[in-house]
């Protein structure tokens, strides 16, 4: 099990990474809070890390936090749920306001983050209730990430953004009208936080 990975950041790729440790490349998938957190590019990185293995791959995921994989690793538990949406939940909002939902049975704002349809977000408000004690003790310590600036132009930071926001679930009309009003003069990764935010606040 490689549970954590510390090294130089060398691609960024909404939602993929990709960390140089001692001359081996590994490839993650990051949720979106650990993405806009992460610092520029050839700088030093540390994440927590679950594996999964199938037949046909080996997948990486990296978290910011402890808690926050901890919360991975039980949302991943619940029947229907997959590392995907697990992601896609965790990209849509932190783990202060998920266990929020969870405790005022909020089934609505569950449902505004993509693939979570009633039956899903009333299976996750259930499930998840009885799960707290597995992940709600785990460290919520940031590790030592600092967001920076990407040097893209406008127009690549949009259209990266906007792949980002179609690979955790959303169609792609609805990926580009939450970027319409949004500033392009920002990183994508700045631009990723402010269109989830946005379409959670709305």
């Amino acid at each position: 099990m490689i549970g954590r990975l510390s090294g130089q950041l060398v691609a960024k790729q909404p939602p993929w990474i990709v960390i140089d440790v001692h001359g081996v490349g590994y490839e993650l998938e990051t949720s979106m809070n650990t993405l806009v957190a992460l610092p520029a590019i050839n700088e030093s990185v540390s994440l927590f890390t679950h594996l999964t293995i199938r037949d046909d791959a080996h997948l990486l995921y990296g978290f910011g936090r402890e808690h926050e994989r901890a919360l991975f690793r039980a949302l991943i538990k619940v029947n229907g749920v997959g590392p995907k949406l697990a992601l896609a939940i965790l990209s849509g909002m932190d783990e202060d306001a998920f266990m929020r939902c969870v405790r005022d049975d909020d089934s609505k704002a569950l449902t505004s983050l993509p693939g979570v349809g009633k039956k899903t977000a009333e299976r996750l408000i259930i499930e998840m209730r009885d799960r707290f004690p597995e992940w709600e003790d785990g460290s919520n310590a940031l590790l030592p990430l600092e967001a920076t600036n990407g040097r893209a132009s406008a127009r690549d930071s949009l259209a990266d953004a906007e792949a980002a926001l179609v690979s955790l679930g959303y169609k792609l009309t609805e990926a580009s009208k939450m970027l319409a009003d949004i500033d392009p003069n920002q990183s994508t990764e700045a631009l990723i936080k402010a269109a989830l935010t946005q379409r959670m606040s709305g």
